[in-house]
């Protein structure tokens, strides 16, 4: 059980957004799995708002469409409480048959983040390595704003998942007149940052509003950045 591989997209009127980035990296992720590159058919999907999953195991390819739930919707428009949580690993330090950088269907340990969030009145986590640097979420990638710095998490240095939708806000902040970054950081680093966000095909950006029970203060780059990126 878990011996497989998926990917979600944004379903766009367009077409599956960034399907390319997500394409390969579904091929990196069955490398890892010692599993062939698969080859979806996803041709003539599109949908307003939608989500697209590619479900990749030994013996099935699956792709699916459905509406996007509706917390997600929530999460994006409204922000996220978050708590941040010591993972128990150190920073870029896995054992070789690690499957941290692949996109695993072997979700339970993160959905179990996810739910003991929820028992402490939060939505989501932010995973620290045993230095105290920040790593991830459970299901997406953390993105900061600390002056004109748009920052993440350089995934091959932390030994996470590589985050295509954070990538590719990256990519463009040169265009809003930030600048972009790729560097470890703290939790308290994080916690003076000017805006934090969790990154992720289907939400976009989900600002975080509350860390470890501090509240936060709006910020207005979150409306801008989710606009550059199309949501």
């Amino acid at each position: 059980m878990g011996d497989g591989v998926f990917e979600t997209l944004h379903l766009r009127p367009s077409g599956p957004w960034l399907l390319q980035e997500h394409l390969d990296r579904l091929a990196r992720s069955a490398a890892l799995l010692d599993m062939p590159p698969p080859d979806p058919d996803v041709s003539g999907l599109s949908a307003s708002d939608g989500a697209l999953r590619i479900i990749y195991t030994r013996n099935l390819l699956h792709v699916g469409v459905s509406e996007i739930p509706e917390p997600v919707l929530r999460q994006r428009r409204d922000g996220i409480r978050v708590l941040s949580a010591d993972l128990g690993v150190a920073a870029g330090r896995r054992p070789p048959w690690s499957l941290s950088a692949a996109k695993s269907l072997s979700y339970a340990n993160n959905f179990a983040a996810r739910r003991w969030a929820a028992r402490q009145h939060a939505d989501d986590v932010v995973w620290l390595s045993l230095e105290g640097y920040v790593l991830e979420g459970p299901t997406a990638s953390i993105v900061w704003l600390a002056g004109d710095e748009l920052g993440t998490v350089p995934w091959e240095e932390a030994a996470i998942l590589p985050g295509i939708t954070a990538a590719h806000l990256l990519s463009l902040a040169p265009s809003a007149g930030l600048r972009p970054v790729q560097r470890m950081i703290t939790l308290p680093e994080l916690a003076a940052a000017d805006a934090i966000w969790f990154s992720s095909s289907l939400r976009g950006l989900a600002e975080v509003v509350s860390l470890d029970g501090e509240p936060r203060t709006r910020s207005p780059w979150t409306p801008r950045l989710l606009d550059l990126l199309g949501y």
